[in-house]
């Protein structure tokens, strides 16, 4: 994919999240903010057991926050590729792999954007 076709699949995330709303009574939540640069994130979501290997899954992740377009479509798109995986899977993601699933370079500034959910969504889950 060409650089224009990621930015224009962040715009879509940043404009219309299916994932930015409240879940009732989650199992777990946790929120980030980025002093330098004003965004915030908070995570929340429920987890289930997968009937397979008895592992906990994410059931349901929803997100809510606000900032700049990499921050907010990069909770977006990580919400969307950690629905269905294992708690063991996500704790194991790292900056590389949030780089992989935005589909654009990022700078230090930026870097710091994109990770923020993933920064949320980690320390939620291991509390």
């Amino acid at each position: 994919m060409n650089n224009k076709i990621y930015q224009e699949r962040l715009m879509e995330h940043f404009k219309n999240s299916i994932y930015k709303n409240k879940i009732a009574n989650p199992d777990f939540s946790s929120g980030q903010q980025n002093p330098s640069c004003g965004d915030s994130i908070l995570i929340e979501g429920k987890l289930g057991v997968d009937s397979d290997t008895g592992k906990n899954i994410i059931k349901e992740l929803s997100f809510n926050g606000s900032g700049c377009v990499i921050s907010q479509a990069a909770a977006s798109i990580l919400i969307e590729n950690c629905l269905g995986k294992t708690v063991e899977e996500i704790l194991k993601l790292d900056s590389n792999d949030i780089i992989k699933m935005l589909g654009i370079e990022l700078g230090p500034n930026r870097i710091k954007c994109a990770l923020l959910s993933l920064e949320a969504l980690k320390a939620s889950l291991k509390k």
